[in-house]
């Protein structure tokens, strides 16, 4: 079971508590989870958390109970998700090294691998220290949903995985399974169901000859608008047509619309347009803002739950992080004319994907502590960084 991080307090009031902070609430996350539940009852299909997404362990004890597993990425992802979370623990990394393939092998329950090279490397090696370990190679069908050719793992010269059937077909029966990863954000259950076709029809002949295959993450069926069942009834087609069981590894769908980022302004000023400066920043604490060169919602101002999209106009408030980043901007906001005060706090919406796996300690700003809602109204305090932290990030 996941134990409590050593600094884990309980607070009733959170507006106690210094900012800046990540915020769990359990309730949203259950509401997820329950989706996932729902989906796996109909479809038959095993799901998966995608720990490069989001690997806050001290909430795994909700989602362990609503997924099958985990999915890594690296060495330590998959030593953290067999130590934290149990089930299937499945190893993928885009490149293994013979220094950490033994432990990778002991830690992991099935094993991907990206190329037929990696493949060809460390099979054997896989069947002498454990010859039941399922292994697996990742198939790049070379479509995707991706709006983004940074994200994109179809894109042209990609190094994610093989295209070629008679190299899946030549490995048969070293792999029993491949690894399909190629929707990124995906909301579209035709586009879904379109892409899944055409690798159909391209690849039925291997796919008859498999015992699993995983269809990756980036299908967003946790949206409330999301057709589940009609999801859920193109999974256990697929898998009865072709005799195989079905993984999916939900990252951002697993924890969507549960985080927020509090944060205190700090300063606020004017350049053309209303500024305010927040104990927080974009590079070091929602860096794929910058990535993506997107921009966060509001969920709070003061004490006033909000619900406030960006966007751009002449009479608006642009909120910023503190960092010396000239582009350090969370987003612009249409206020109705309200000012921002220093003192007041701000909170972000939907900041657990990809957020707390990627903090770092960029012009030393005070990294978010992590506290989560828990289902009785309390909040607990699982982890705080200080001075050491940042002085030991490096040496």
């Amino acid at each position: 079971m996941t134990q409590l991080a050593p600094t884990a307090t309980l607070i009733d009031d959170i507006n106690t508590l210094p900012t800046p902070f990540y915020l769990i609430d359990s309730a949203r996350l259950q509401h997820n989870m329950q989706i996932m539940r729902r989906l796996r009852e109909l479809s038959g299909a095993k799901v998966l958390l995608a720990l490069k997404c989001f690997a806050t362990w001290s909430v795994f004890d909700i989602m362990r109970e609503a997924m099958d597993g985990t999915t890594s990425s690296s060495l330590n992802e998959v030593r953290l998700g067999k130590e934290q979370f149990g089930g299937e623990t499945h190893a993928y990394s885009v490149a293994f090294s013979d220094a950490e393939i033994d432990e990778v092998i002991g830690y992991g329950d099935k094993i991907i691998f990206n190329s037929a090279s990696q493949l060809a490397r460390f099979a054997a090696r896989v069947q002498t220290l454990k010859p039941d370990m399922p292994i697996g190679l990742r198939l790049n069908p070379q479509i995707s949903s991706s709006s983004f050719d940074l994200a994109d793992p179809a894109r042209p010269f990609s190094r994610l995985g093989e295209s070629d059937i008679h190299i899946f077909l030549s490995n048969l029966p070293t792999i029993s399974g491949v690894m399909i990863h190629n929707n990124c954000e995906n909301r579209d259950f035709d586009r879904f169901d379109a892409m899944l076709a055409d690798i159909e029809a391209r690849y039925s002949e291997l796919l008859h000859k498999l015992d699993w295959v995983s269809l990756g993450g980036g299908i967003h069926f946790t949206a409330p608008d999301y057709p589940l069942e009609q999801f859920a009834q193109r999974l256990r087609a697929f898998s009865q047509t072709y005799g195989v069981q079905i993984y999916l590894e939900p990252g951002e769908a697993s924890i969507t619309q549960t985080t927020t980022l509090h944060t205190t302004v700090l300063d606020v000023l004017h350049n053309q347009k209303d500024l305010a400066i927040v104990d927080s920043a974009t590079e070091a604490h929602a860096l794929d803002l910058l990535i993506y060169r997107e921009s966060a919602a509001l969920a709070q101002i003061g004490q006033q739950s909000v619900d406030i999209a960006p966007s751009v106009g002449d009479h608006h408030t642009l909120i910023c992080g503190k960092s010396c980043l000239a582009g350090d901007i969370f987003g612009e906001y249409d206020l109705g004319g309200r000012k921002l005060n220093v003192g007041e706090r701000v909170a972000f919406a939907n900041m657990a994907g990809y957020t707390m796996v990627k903090k770092n300690w960029f012009n030393g700003v005070a990294m978010p502590a992590i506290v989560i809602k828990r289902l009785d109204g309390r909040y607990e305090v699982v982890r705080e960084f200080g001075y050491d932290d940042f002085k030991h990030n490096l040496s």
